[in-house]
């Protein structure tokens, strides 16, 4: 079974709640598909077993001891990206999409295609199982294909390992790399926080689940900052027929455990955050179950 763990937006306690969810068992497979912003593995700190280029995209350059500045190329780019100053042809990296057309039409074959391959995937066990996850090198793109690839490999981890647990920590926001994230995941669940962005965030994430036909379940974290805030969310979602899985406290207890490179449960299994975790884990898994044999 995929879980699929989002925020509308970050600093939420997402990955800290992921975290726990990923060690109160062991054999799951946890995969970070916050590809721009992957930090579970400093958290746990796996080995890295196998690693993949990710091609992102590619960049026009132009080998000027064939180039013959015929302009060719500057006519039919259509982003603008090709210019000739004072007779020569130049690119824009920043401009230049890799759309492969410049490349096509040159008539002296002066422009190569170079892959952008800074980016990486990895994959490998760590204490509680196996985990995946990339890394999106600064200033490439194309981040949701990225998830996508690491998802595969934890499909086709969980799949020989005969695991069958796999936690999708995701990105913040609603774009790309999140639908990449929920698309045929068996569950989703929502971080929230107490706050007007944090709601109207939540409101977003809401719509996005739902286009997929998936129903959400939200967990409201550092609910006790404004319990105000907090009376909103929870009236929202009665309203919306959106189940509220469960309420956690602030504690400073979750940022000690990650200074000491541990999830909550591992650090303090009898704390009273742990507990409620695993309450509404629980709780989560047996209400979809329910859900889905009815």
């Amino acid at each position: 079974m995929e879980t699929a763990i989002i925020s509308g937006k970050g600093g939420t306690g997402k990955s800290s709640i992921s975290a726990a969810f990923a060690t109160m068992k062991e054999n799951v497979v946890l995969a970070d598909c916050d590809v721009d912003a992957a930090n579970l593995y400093l958290l746990f700190d796996p080995a890295r077993e196998e690693e993949e280029i990710y091609i992102a995209g590619h960049k026009a350059e132009i080998d000027y001891s064939l180039c013959t500045s015929c302009g060719l190329c500057v006519d039919y780019c259509r982003f603008d990206a090709i210019t000739s100053v004072n007779g020569k042809v130049e690119i824009s990296e920043v401009l230049c999409d890799g759309c492969f057309l410049c490349s096509r039409i040159c008539p002296v074959n002066a422009i190569n295609m170079v892959p952008n391959d800074k980016s990486r995937m990895y994959a490998g066990s760590f204490r509680n199982g196996f985990m995946v996850y990339g890394r999106l090198a600064p200033g490439e793109e194309n981040s949701g294909k990225l998830v996508s690839m690491v998802r595969e490999k934890a499909k086709k981890i969980s799949e020989e390992e005969g695991i069958e647990n796999i936690i999708l920590d995701g990105p913040p926001g609603i774009g790309c790399p999140v639908i990449s994230t929920i698309t045929g995941a068996d569950m989703v669940i929502i971080i929230t926080e107490p706050t007007i962005s944090g709601l109207s965030d939540l409101q977003r994430a809401v719509g996005i689940v739902n286009k997929f036909r998936l129903r959400p379940y939200v967990i409201i974290n550092k609910y006790d900052l404004n319990t105000e805030m907090t009376e909103q969310i929870e009236l929202w979602c009665r309203e919306k027929d959106i189940s509220l899985a469960g309420k956690l406290p602030f504690d400073p207890v979750m940022v000690v455990s990650m200074i000491n490179k541990k999830s909550i449960i591992e650090y303090d299994p009898d704390h009273a955050i742990s507990r409620e975790l695993t309450s509404i884990w629980n709780n989560i898994i047996k209400k979809h179950n329910y859900e889905y044999t009815v």
